[in-house]
């Protein structure tokens, strides 16, 4: 019996989706730098997660935290969908991770309501999330 390579086990755009995850790293890296350099520029020291005093602190760290509070479940559906529908699960990743950026500088002013700024990014997480629920209903021929 032949050894299966990658393209034989997963499908031919697959590739897309694997870069959406290498974006998503570099902006969940990013996300984080920002709250290194912010925890030095307000003398917030570890393991003190919030600012009693410093609320842009808060903002940029909150920012983050969010991202990570979404980020498996993005994974899981991500994957999922992409394994399925990969091109079109690569376009709604990258919306999803394009709009944390835009979320996190939203929030980076201080002002929590401009957070809002990354709501686009909810097609791209719904998108995934109902790519995944059709996958799945493929999958025990419902549909």
């Amino acid at each position: 019996m032949a050894a299966s390579s990658i393209q034989d086990l997963l499908p031919h755009d697959f590739g897309y989706v694997i870069l959406t995850f290498v974006y998503s790293y570099v902006v969940i890296m990013y996300l984080g730098v920002k709250v290194g350099r912010a925890r030095k520029k307000y003398g917030i020291k570890y393991p003190q997660m919030y600012s009693d005093k410093e609320n842009v602190f808060n903002c940029i760290q909150r920012a983050h935290q969010n991202t990570l509070e979404l980020y498996p479940a993005w994974l899981m559906f991500q994957l999922i969908a992409g394994l399925a529908f990969p091109l079109c699960a690569s376009v709604l990743g990258a919306v999803w991770v394009t709009s944390r950026v835009s979320y996190a500088h939203g929030y980076y002013t201080g002002d929590p309501e401009k957070r809002l700024r990354g709501g686009y990014g909810y097609i791209g997480l719904f998108g995934v999330v109902l790519l995944s629920l059709a996958a799945g209903l493929q999958l025990l021929n419902v549909i």
